[in-house]
């Protein structure tokens, strides 16, 4: 009977009340669809802002331009960052359950002080400055200030604890030992993005109409009671969900392995310390090695050291210099695993620098040219639509049709590696990246050839034109955002795969910071040759914002072939 029970439970995974989980009761689609409708409503709330903040930031905080893409920038990296936080926690202290919730709680925390502070006056910078200035708005300083940023960096502490806990939530609830859960949980990444998208449609249209028509505290009050609505939606699916149990910080024995592997190879020289393969004594690794057969998806070998980064073998000796720094096969070849998939992280950093001018630069451009679609005018926010749109068409075409059909072809599980999905986002920001250049040339060619450099009247070009680079952008986001997060889930480790599944996030928030920290880098070099940066003042149609798009259209391309050397390298453990 009790054989029966444990055949019936999934190992290592436990419900909302801290039980075994069970196969039949716990986990599946149903499971994981609860999820996706959480995130419908989580991204709908970060992205009904972030879309839009650097407008909120220039005309009702009176920030110059790039000083608002900057803060935006930063916030946006910081909340993507702070995903790593939420995944280690989820990994080593806290289920993803409990984490989705807390985080949930704390971005409604800085919602709720972000829209207080856009319906109460005296909580924002006057509309003129005093006559005694010659700044034509006061710009939001000192406890006004402080409410701002304590507004959103509350917001981004909350996204990251959601970024870095939901995904790896829905994706947990998959069986990873057949075909079948396999297939179940990359369509789940799939619609992951879809419904990311979803909410992001809702942000960029319904939202951003009533902030910029209806005033910015309704707008942040849609988002408050959207994050805030999330949070029942998500405890709906409680009796069904399977939690894995925190197996602690596997951060810690990645240190061990490597200090370990630091500290012998210094003593190589030594015979005592001589490197021990198979002949290792499997009691110092017998305890974990049963878990890790438990999983038959999980290829690690047992027994075995690899030859690849061979000097992480010598982290397994004979008489290791302290018990602490005594490692098992297992741990060396999970750290390998780690290692082996960081330069592919690495290398899509640079696509979500391109991915940041969406929300920076991109809008600003909009703003400056006619937003009217016949008798419509469009809020400049609302551009990301077209590929918001676009990722809602192409996600589920992708899933049943594209990775059906090159099944067949390849005949093989995938269909398409992950890694040839990233390659195909790394191609696209490269390909976007070229045409905003040749639109910004046109959009500035309007203005010299109707002396409107210096008018802040919109120009006579529509801001569909804009909407071509938001395309490939977005395209490149749809591949590159899923391929990555099933690549860093699948390939990572058991004991860290929300850590690991961060790491998508964290490409982003690095993407963010990249961009600011570029455009600083531009406009001190620009500066220093010419008497004006490529991207200073107030004025947009002073910036030579070409210039910069085909840097960046440069530095993908070199990124690129980066991104190949180690992709052609990389081998798959499954």
């Amino acid at each position: 009977m009790e054989e029966g029970r444990q055949l019936n439970t999934w190992e290592g995974y436990v419900n909302w009340r801290n039980r075994p989980a069970l196969r039949d009761r716990h986990g599946g689609m149903l499971a994981a669809s609860f999820v996706l409708v959480v995130e419908i409503l989580e991204n709908l709330a970060f992205l009904a802002n972030a879309s839009n903040l650097v407008m909120y930031l220039s005309k009702f905080m009176h920030y110059s331009p790039s000083s608002s893409a900057n803060i935006v920038t930063n916030f946006m990296g910081t909340a993507f960052l702070l995903a790593l936080l939420g995944g280690f926690l989820s990994d080593a202290f806290f289920t993803t359950y409990r984490l989705y919730l807390t985080s949930a709680a704390i971005e409604f925390v800085g919602l709720l002080i972000l829209t207080v502070q856009a319906h109460i006056p005296s909580l924002k910078p006057s509309i003129y400055a005093s006559a005694s200035t010659e700044i034509p708005f006061e710009k939001v300083d000192g406890h006004k200030e402080a409410v701002l940023f304590t507004g959103l960096y509350l917001v981004a502490l909350g996204v990251g604890g959601i970024k870095g806990s939901l995904p790896p939530h829905g994706a947990e609830q998959f069986d990873d030992t057949n075909t079948q859960g396999r297939k179940q949980r990359s369509s789940f990444f799939n619609y992951f993005v879809f419904c990311l998208s979803c909410g992001g449609l809702i942000a960029v249209t319904f939202v951003v109409w009533i902030e910029d028509n209806r005033g910015w505290q309704w707008g942040f009050g849609v988002a408050t009671a959207a994050i805030l609505t999330s949070i029942p939606v998500f405890l709906l699916g409680s009796p069904i969900y399977r939690t894995k149990i925190p197996a602690g910080s596997p951060i810690t024995t990645m240190f061990k392995v490597l200090v370990a592997a630091i500290y012998n190879n210094c003593k190589s020289k030594n015979p005592s310390n001589t490197v021990m393969g198979m002949e290792t004594s499997p009691s110092s690794y017998g305890t974990e090695t049963g878990e890790e057969e438990s999983d038959t998806k999980v290829k690690v070998p047992s027994q075995t050291l690899t030859e690849d980064l061979k000097f992480l073998n010598k982290a397994i000796t004979a008489k290791p210099a302290s018990l602490m720094l005594q490692c098992t096969v297992k741990e060396v070849e999970e750290v390998k695993i780690v290692l082996r998939i960081i330069p592919v992280f690495m290398c899509t950093i640079m696509l979500n620098c391109c991915l940041a001018q969406l929300s920076t630069f991109s809008i600003q451009q909009a703003a400056t040219m006619n937003t009217k679609i016949g008798s419509l005018k469009v809020p400049p926010a609302s551009l990301p639509v077209f590929p918001v749109v676009f990722v809602m068409i192409i996600a589920p075409t992708y899933n049943h049709v594209i990775i059906p059909f090159a099944r067949k072809v390849t005949k093989t599980e995938m269909g398409i590696t992950h890694l040839q999905r990233i390659g195909t986002g790394l191609i696209l920001s490269i390909i976007a990246m070229a045409v905003a250049a040749l639109v910004e040339i046109k959009r500035k060619k309007v203005a010299v050839e109707l002396g409107l450099l210096d008018s802040a009247e919109p120009l006579p070009i529509t801001f569909l034109w804009i909407a071509l680079q938001y395309l490939f952008l977005g395209s490149a986001d749809l591949f590159t955002l899923a391929g990555m997060m099933e690549f860093f889930f699948t390939e990572a480790p058991t004991s860290m795969r929300s850590l690991a599944t961060s790491l998508s996030w964290a490409s982003l928030s690095m993407g963010y910071y990249f961009s600011s920290v570029l455009t600083s880098i531009v406009n001190n070099i620009t500066g220093i040759f010419r008497h004006t940066p490529w991207l200073s003042g107030s004025n947009l149609n002073h910036y030579h914002l070409e210039r910069f798009f085909w840097l960046m259209c440069l530095l993908s391309g070199l990124n690129f072939f980066h991104y190949l050397f180690w992709a052609n390298r990389y081998k798959y453990r499954t």
